[in-house]
């Protein structure tokens, strides 16, 4: 099989050749700029950038080299923006390693090394305190209360770092044919690979409601304000669904995975009960997905952290083809049964090593044998890409990324 080939078989729940694998198609499953760095120094590659496309996580697009190393399966198309070295300056990571932010990127750094990034108003919207490896949001424009209407949320939206701060391709939205060139450039990139092409979209709902209110105001908003949670997430779906028009007539048939987020759980379970979701949400991520398998070929993937087994068989209803990044180590999130029940029904993207407390932590071949157990669960069928459970973080020993990505290799053959 191809690549794309054997991703889109493991999503139709079809066994592939082996176990297709992911790193860095989407920003939540990639790996950090250390992380990286170590992992390159360990391999012995000295060539290439250290190129962090994603500035609030400090994610890094994964170069060729690494990709042809460990198999991996799925690009993120974002990867064909910022192409040219001029595109890119150095700067130094926490660590003292060396990086590369995009042009655009320009944080200040204060007197006690902390860095800050403020928006053309001059308002804080982001913070990376010294030595951290994540930029914080400080702005939350709707904290004291919503607005009497919504007629200034596209402008609030754009003081949210996850907005303000966007990853390629979305860097370049806001330039003239925009969706024009994405289309050209796609089409290069898919005559130039066999692997599958993955598009981020986001159009959170609930995680907009946090960003826009801050996480304690929206979580009690959905018990004693409905009402106002209803009218924000009509106003968020307008601009969504715009979106995904967009999208689809300029990639639909040329993309093969639509990737979507609203982290719905907490490592205690989730964070509403099944009817609020149900109530709230559900009947929009049903629309979201309906229009993107109506409108294109895509199919859609959910970026959803925690514990989300209560509404499993939700998601599966409201039309998603795949979840990540299965967070086994959440409350109810066993690996054996999240495949027994639904298995069959939705892909798996992600689940094959803990990245909590195994692959930071472990040694290598405890990481080798757990990566392995995880396959065992989850690849028989089909319906499993293999991703470790979110990002690759910084404290992550690049022996132990070798361990991983080994026990991968070794259960394909």
């Amino acid at each position: 099989m191809t690549s794309r080939e054997r991703v889109m078989a493991a999503i139709n729940h079809q066994e592939p050749d082996y176990v297709p694998l992911d790193l860095g198609a989407t920003p939540s499953s990639g790996i950090s700029a250390i992380a990286y760095n170590n992992l390159k120094q360990y391999l012995g590659i000295t060539e290439g950038h250290t190129r962090i496309f994603d500035v609030v996580q400090q994610v890094v697009i994964p170069e060729e080299p690494l990709l042809r190393r460990f198999g991996v399966d799925v690009l993120d198309i974002g990867r064909i923006f910022n192409e040219k070295d001029s595109d890119w300056y150095d700067i130094t990571l926490a660590d003292g390693s060396r990086a590369q932010y995009p042009v655009w990127f320009h944080p200040q750094r204060l007197d006690n090394g902390d860095y800050i990034v403020l928006d053309k108003e001059g308002t804080q919207i982001a913070r990376m305190p010294v030595g951290a490896t994540f930029f914080d949001q400080t702005c939350f424009p709707y904290v004291e209360d919503y607005p009497q209407d919504f007629s200034d949320l596209d402008h609030q939206m754009g003081k949210v770092l996850w907005s303000a701060l966007v990853h390629s391709p979305w860097d370049h939205a806001g330039e003239t044919g925009f969706y024009e060139d994405l289309r050209k450039r796609v089409l290069h990139l898919r005559e130039h690979t066999d692997k599958a092409l993955m598009i981020t979209c986001g159009c959170n709902l609930f995680e907009w409601g946090t960003f826009l209110r801050r996480m304690d105001h929206f979580l009690m908003d959905t018990y004693a304000d409905p009402e106002h949670v209803q009218a924000l997430v009509e106003q968020l779906m307008e601009r969504h669904l715009k979106t995904l028009e967009q999208v689809c007539a300029a990639v639909g048939d040329i993309v093969d995975i639509l990737r979507f987020g609203d982290d719905l759980g907490m490592d205690t379970g989730m964070f509403m009960s099944r009817e609020k979701y149900r109530e709230l949400f559900k009947p929009h991520h049903t629309r979201l997905n309906d229009y993107v398998h109506t409108h294109s070929r895509m199919k859609t993937f959910l970026h959803s952290c925690g514990s989300i087994y209560p509404i499993m068989g939700d998601l599966i209803e409201a039309g998603y083809d795949v979840i990540n990044p299965v967070q086994t180590t959440a409350y109810q999130m066993d690996p054996a049964v999240l495949k027994k029940e639904f298995g069959n029904d939705i892909t798996f993207w992600g689940g094959g090593c803990n990245t909590r407390t195994v692959l930071n932590r472990a040694a290598p071949r405890k990481v080798y044998d757990y990566t392995r157990r995880m396959i065992d669960i989850f690849a028989p069928g089909g319906g499993f890409v293999f991703n470790q459970e979110h990002n690759i973080m910084p404290d992550v020993p690049a022996a132990n990324i070798v361990a991983m990505y080994q026990a991968v290799q070794d259960a394909r053959n």
